[in-house]
Parts: C-alpha cells; sequence; structure tokens
C-alpha cells in the first residue's frame, strides 16, 4: 500500500480517536459547568418560590397576630359569657374581617369552646357563633392539638367539616400572660393558593413547601399534601420521604432540613440554600432546601437539569471544535503544536476554570482562525450562563405568561380554546352576580360535519373549521369572544346581552356561515346554534346545560337554524 492511502487511514484513525476523545471531555466539562451553573439557579428560584409564598401570607400572619392582641377580644376572651364583651368582640371581629385577604376569620375560645366565623359574602352576619368545639370530636381535634402545644403560631392545611371549606389556615393563639385564651386566625382558599403559588408553569422546575416535621402542605398534586397534620401521629404524615426514592436521598433531606433549622432565624433574602441530587420516579432532580424561620417551613425546589439546561445544547461548539481538529491534524507538527494542541489546552484550562464557577472572558487564551471563534463562542456561551441566572426571575415570568397563552388559545382556528373560555365564563359568571346583569351564549355545531370528513378528507374538515372560526371573529363585537369548545364546536360568549342582541347575532352567524362558506365541489356550509340567555346565581353547568337543549332543538328542526332557550322555568315544565 502507498504512503499517502497509509497516510489517509493513519489520520482518519486519528481523527476518530481524537473526535472520540474530546467528545467525551467535552461533555464531562460541559456536565460540570450545568451542575455548577444549577446549583446557583436553585440557591435565585429557592429564594424566588420562597418570596412569592411569603409575600401573601405575611400581611395575613400580621393581621392574624394583630387580632389576637386586640385589648377588645382578650377582654371578652377572659369572661366569654358577658354579653356586652361578646357584642364588642364582633364587632371588632368584622372590623378584621374587611382587611383579610380571604375575607374570613374564625376565633375560638378555649373555655366555652365556641367557635364564631364570618366569610366574605357577610354570609353569617348576626350568627357568627357557628358551632361548640368538643375535645370528643375528632374534627375538632386541631384545636385542642394547639392548645396543648403551646405554640403562638400555627399553619395548617384542613378541611373544615362544618364550614364545608379546605383552607390554608393561620391559627394564632390568645394570650393572657402565660394562660391561653383561645385561636383565632384567617384562611386561603387551597386551591387558588396552589394555583398562583405553587404551580409555577416552568418546565423542568417543581416545588413545594413541607412544615418542620417534613410534612408536605403545598404541593402541585393534592394527593402528596398532608391534611391536618397538626392531629396526625408520626408514621401517619405524608412526608416529603414519600416523593424520594431511596433511603439514602431521605436521609440526605433529613440531614440538610436539619442543619437549616439549627442555624437560626433569617430572612428569605439572606437564608442559606442547601443543594444536592436527588432521585424521585427514577428521574435525576437537583433538590434546592431552604428554611423559612417565619412560617416554620422548608421550601424544596426539584431542578430537572436535563430539561433547564441539557448537554445537546453544546452541539453547535462541540462541531466546531471537531471541524478545527480535523484542520489541524492535516498540519505537521510545528502547525499543530503552534495553532491547535497549545491552544486547545488552554482552552482546556479556561473550561476548568469555568467548570469551578469563574465565568470571566479575562482567563480565555486568544487563539487565531477556528480555534479563535470557538474560544470566542464558548465566552459567548458563559456570559450567557451568567446572565441567564441573573435575569432568571424576569424570565421565569415572561415565560409563566407566554405558556398560559399558548395553553388557552386553538391552533387551527386561532380562537380561545376550551380551557381559555371555561376561564372567561367562570369570570363572567362572577361578574353578572356581582353586577346583576344577563350575558348571552351561542352553541355552534357544523352541519354533518362527520360526512365532510368522511367524503372530502380532514383537510377539507380542517379548512371549515378554521373558516368558521375566522368567520366568527368578524362577526362578533370586539368585546365578545369566540371558542373552539371541541371537535366541530364553538361557543361564543356575549357580554352584556339581552334576548335581541343574542337572537340578532345568533342569526347573523348562522346567515353569515350559510353565505360566505363554500368547501371544493361547491360543498356548502351551514350550522346549528343553541342559544341561551344566562343571568345572576346560574351555575356554568346550568348555562350550558341550557344552551345544549337549544342546539339539541336546533338540530331536531331541520339543522341550519337559531334556537333560543326560553327561561328556565319553562324548561322545567
Amino acid at each position: 500500500m502507498n504512503l499517502k492511502p497509509r497516510f489517509l487511514i493513519l489520520t482518519a484513525a486519528l481523527i476518530l480517536l481524537a473526535s472520540t476523545a474530546a467528545w467525551f471531555a467535552f461533555e464531562r466539562i460541559a456536565e460540570g459547568i450545568i451542575e455548577q451553573w444549577g446549583v446557583r439557579l436553585a440557591e435565585t428560584q429557592v429564594r424566588y418560590d420562597s418570596a412569592r409564598l411569603l409575600q401573601p401570607l405575611s400581611r395575613e400572619i400580621a393581621l392574624s397576630k394583630q387580632m389576637a392582641n386586640s385589648q377588645v377580644i382578650r377582654r371578652w376572651a377572659v369572661n366569654p359569657n358577658d354579653a356586652a364583651l361578646e357584642r364588642e368582640a364582633i364587632a371588632e371581629m368584622e372590623s378584621f374581617r374587611s382587611n383579610f385577604q380571604d375575607g374570613s376569620y374564625f376565633v375560638a375560645l378555649k373555655e366555652s369552646g365556641a367557635y364564631y366565623h364570618n366569610n366574605d359574602k357577610d354570609e353569617f352576619a348576626g350568627q357568627q357563633l357557628r358551632y361548640h368545639l368538643k375535645p370528643e370530636n375528632p374534627a375538632d381535634r386541631w384545636f385542642y392539638q394547639i392548645v396543648e402545644q403551646g405554640r403562638d403560631f400555627h399553619l395548617n392545611v384542613n378541611p373544615d367539616e362544618q364550614l364545608g371549606v379546605t383552607k390554608l389556615w393561620i391559627d394564632v393563639v390568645i394570650r393572657d400572660g402565660d394562660r391561653i385564651l383561645g385561636v383565632v386566625g384567617t384562611g386561603l382558599e387551597l386551591d387558588r393558593f396552589i394555583r398562583e403559588v405553587v404551580r409555577v408553569a416552568q418546565p423542568g422546575i417543581t416545588t413545594l413547601f413541607a412544615d418542620h416535621n417534613g410534612a408536605i402542605q403545598l404541593y402541585r398534586d393534592p394527593r402528596y399534601i398532608d391534611f391536618a397534620t397538626i392531629v396526625k401521629r408520626e408514621g401517619e404524615k405524608n412526608t416529603i420521604d414519600r416523593l424520594l426514592d431511596s433511603e439514602t436521598d431521605r436521609q440526605h433531606m433529613r440531614l440538610a432540613m436539619q442543619a437549616l433549622a439549627s442555624e437560626g432565624p433569617a430572612g428569605a433574602s439572606d437564608a442559606r440554600v442547601l443543594s444536592h441530587f436527588v432521585k424521585v420516579e427514577g428521574k435525576r432532580y437537583l433538590a434546592g432546601v431552604a428554611y423559612l424561620p417565619e412560617i416554620d417551613w422548608y421550601e424544596v425546589t426539584l431542578l430537572d437539569l436535563g430539561v433547564l439546561m441539557p448537554v445537546h445544547s453544546f452541539a453547535s461548539v462541540l462541531f466546531i471544535f471537531a471541524t478545527t481538529l480535523l484542520a489541524a491534524l492535516l498540519l505537521f507538527n510545528y502547525v499543530l503544536n503552534r495553532l491547535v494542541l497549545n491552544p486547545v489546552a488552554a482552552l482546556e484550562t479556561a473550561m476548568l476554570r469555568v467548570s469551578d464557577g469563574d465565568l470571566t472572558q479575562a482567563s480565555l487564551p486568544r487563539g487565531q482562525g477556528e480555534i479563535g471563534r470557538l474560544i470566542a463562542r464558548f465566552g459567548a456561551m458563559a456570559e450567557s450562563v451568567r446572565n441567564h441566572t441573573r435575569d432568571l426571575e424576569a424570565r421565569v415570568a415572561e415565560r409563566t405568561e407566554a405558556l398560559h397563552r399558548l395553553a388557552s388559545i386553538d391552533a387551527l382556528t386561532g380562537l380561545l380554546n376550551r380551557r381559555g373560555l371555561s376561564e372567561r365564563l367562570t369570570e363572567e359568571i362572577s361578574r353578572a352576580q356581582r353586577e346583576q346583569h344577563t350575558f348571552g351564549l351561542l352553541w355552534i355545531d357544523i352541519d354533518l360535519f362527520k360526512e365532510i370528513n368522511d367524503y372530502q378528507g380532514h383537510a377539507v374538515g380542517d379548512e371549515a373549521l378554521a373558516a368558521v372560526g375566522r368567520l366568527l371573529a368578524c362577526s362578533i363585537r370586539p368585546y365578545d369572544c369566540a371558542a373552539r369548545w371541541g371537535g366541530d364546536e364553538f361557543l361564543v360568549l356575549l357580554s352584556p346581552c339581552d334576548h335581541e342582541a343574542l337572537a340578532r347575532l345568533g342569526e347573523r352567524i348562522r346567515a353569515g356561515v350559510e353565505a360566505g362558506i363554500e368547501l371544493p365541489g361547491e360543498t356548502g356550509v351551514t350550522v346549528s346554534i343553541g342559544a341561551c340567555l344566562a343571568g345572576p346565581g346560574e351555575s356554568l353547568e346550568t348555562i350550558l346545560h341550557r344552551a345544549d337543549q337549544a342546539l339539541y332543538a336546533a338540530k331536531a328542526e331541520g339543522r341550519n337554524r337559531l334556537c333560543i332557550a326560553g327561561d328556565r322555568s319553562e324548561e322545567m315544565a
């Protein structure tokens, strides 16, 4: 074999060997950089999530403590049978009710067991005494446990069977010196609190909060929440241990919590964050843990670094590195050492410094050609990682908002989807109840849509859906909204609306579809429309049922028509 083929074979072998080695080295260094970045991200994210939790709680806790220290309530709690003091105390409670975020309060007295409560609707005005707590009643054990423990302040996620609500309760003890007189506080609606504080809509980030014993209090999956923690014995609680796969991870988590709690009080902004890797359901996460002394809870953030910063994101840099290596191997020893090997060695040193947390560009070597561009891109990457950590909170907010928008829009028609309109309907029902006005709902179904799909194909069916969507967007008023409810069904929310506007807009849409939409093969499209006028006090299920019944009537009468539901009394008849 001639020297040239041998040289080419040797060069190819060297290229293959060097490329393989470079890949593994680069992958290890990249993983090290990602882990270092992940630790800093965990610290930032934990502090951010802790602040988001404490912000709505701090004010409610302060108000509850102020209420517990009220001289009017304390005098009454010492003499609960004094009717005059009771009237003054109830007036004091009501003054606090308007200031609480949830618009509700409770006061429970130790001596009599009397439980006073009123909600944001002022539903129990004049009847604030709801019931009496009893030591033998399991549902009332929380109160006697709080009194027995003697802690001034307590947070508890618990359903109240008497009131029929599940909330995050803020409990503050009423004291007269060392004597405990009762417990006061308020509650925050649990589902809304989880939705606004815990469910961070960013892929790769999971947040939970646990009490001083590790029992889960707030988590995106309510099945893992340990309700009524205070009345449970150890071993019966849903703790963080339930999430972790191995006993080693559970031990690490317990030690981290003990270490943080032993450090003493610190503000949420300067609390120390401990990080270590754990496995949850077979997947590796970086767990950041912080102690919140203000509420005696722990905040745990789980980061999936494979989602937040995957190694394959460095593929472009690796490609440039391999290309540069190929050119370098074609040169002789002098060029190889001068232009490639020496800069690569210096770059490796710089990468190791970056993996140790040094993200400054001053330590990067100088180079020429492809190596110079590689160094520049690596420097840009290091700068990008630093900037990403710096503006993480802003990006979390932006991505959360963008994901919410994407989750509410139907991709085919550009209208709201079922989720988006459900939120608008819920808001409109509340507004109708508050302002005592009516609004309209049109339930639109494309006639014989299955035949369009079967005989002309799904592409034509999609075009029919898109065309109806465009026509709806053009036909409704600027302050109305339309949505694709599912399949070939559309819903239009008209607000404000009366019977005349409902009939006029419904007929305009029906006629517009009949006259303005034509499919290939001169096939026309028609719709059947069921409409109803909704008033204050009607539930979402009732409104949808009335519109659906009207749609059923429109189809039964021959399709391509509008039917408006009568009022509820007529329908029941």
